[in-house]
């Protein structure tokens, strides 16, 4: 297998919010297929480190045989931990690209994809318990409604439900394609891929708990930045794009603004520039960019 299997989005954008030092210390905390990483540690000079992470099994196996780098076989969630344990207190920069590698769309067994035919499973962690089989087939109509609604945006969430459920009480929903071909009457006309696209979005955001780790990750990160070090965040829909909007603007996920008595905000970052989005040449090339944003913030 070929594990240069991913374009990076938004590459130079991405590297130059990182404001690179080429002795810094770098955590790449979406390795994939190592785009980003390989651009960094190319502008690394032989002092700087840069750390991977990525909790799944592929994305090792293409990690670069580099002293100055490292791989993380690891949720991102659990950045501060493995800092400390490798002895950093402080990092320059941190660069998270949340959205699914091209590489889990485009391998069926995976089964992130309704392009195939494949067992419903959708774990990032191969190694992780929850399935999205387990997702469809026993949680109840509403937990569903609510994951389809918050995390798909999807407007018909308790229609899709409640299909869902009614199918599932005659047999066990297994595969992609049993949950295409039951969503198939019930989104929207003209709409169904765009749709189905945002239904399997949901499922791999539960599955894998990517809104809790997206919390504790940008907790951490707004403590482990050295001052003047850099966060660099690409996000793909609207839940997590307000998180990490709300935490360079406030300090907190919930978007409280506190300011101290000359009134100067108390949020630890501050904006760099502003929101980026994919030049229409990067969105014709590569799709996945499409509704890619990027933010940047550093630590003050």
């Amino acid at each position: 297998m070929s594990y240069n299997y991913h374009t990076p989005v938004m590459l130079e954008e991405a590297l130059a919010g990182l404001n690179i030092r080429p002795d810094g210390v770098y955590a790449d905390l979406t390795f994939g297929g190592g785009g980003h990483s390989r651009a960094i540690l190319d502008r690394l000079g032989p002092d700087g480190h840069l750390y991977g992470f990525d909790q799944d099994l592929d994305a090792m196996h293409g990690a670069p045989e580099d002293e100055r780098f490292t791989f993380v076989r690891s949720n991102f969630r659990y950045l501060q931990n493995w800092m400390t344990y490798y002895g950093h207190e402080t990092v320059d920069g941190i660069l998270a690209d949340l959205g699914v590698s091209s590489h889990h769309l485009d391998v069926a067994e995976r089964g992130f994809s309704f392009r195939f035919d494949a067992p419903l499973d959708m774990r990032m962690n191969q190694r992780a318990s929850l399935t999205a089989r387990k997702v469809v087939n026993e949680y109840t109509e509403a937990q569903l409604a609510d994951i389809f609604y918050l995390y798909g945006e999807l407007k018909q969430s308790r229609r899709v439900a409640a299909a869902i459920v009614k199918a599932r009480n005659s047999a066990p929903i297994e595969t992609t394609g049993q949950l295409s071909e039951l969503m198939n009457p019930i989104l929207g006309f003209g709409r169904e891929k765009k749709d189905l696209a945002r239904m399997f979005q949901a499922l791999r955001i539960e599955v894998n708990g990517e809104m809790k780790a997206l919390r504790q990750m940008l907790h951490s990160a707004t403590q482990l930045l050295a001052p003047g070090g850099r966060l660099v965040v690409l996000t793909y829909h609207s839940l997590e794009d307000r998180m990490v909007k709300n935490i360079i603007k406030s300090g907190n996920l919930e978007g409280r603004t506190s300011q101290d008595i000359y009134g100067r905000s108390l949020s630890p970052l501050q904006s760099v520039g502003k929101m980026l989005v994919p030049s229409p040449e990067e969105q014709e090339g590569n799709p996945r960019s499409r509704s890619a944003k990027l933010r940047i913030a550093e630590k003050i």
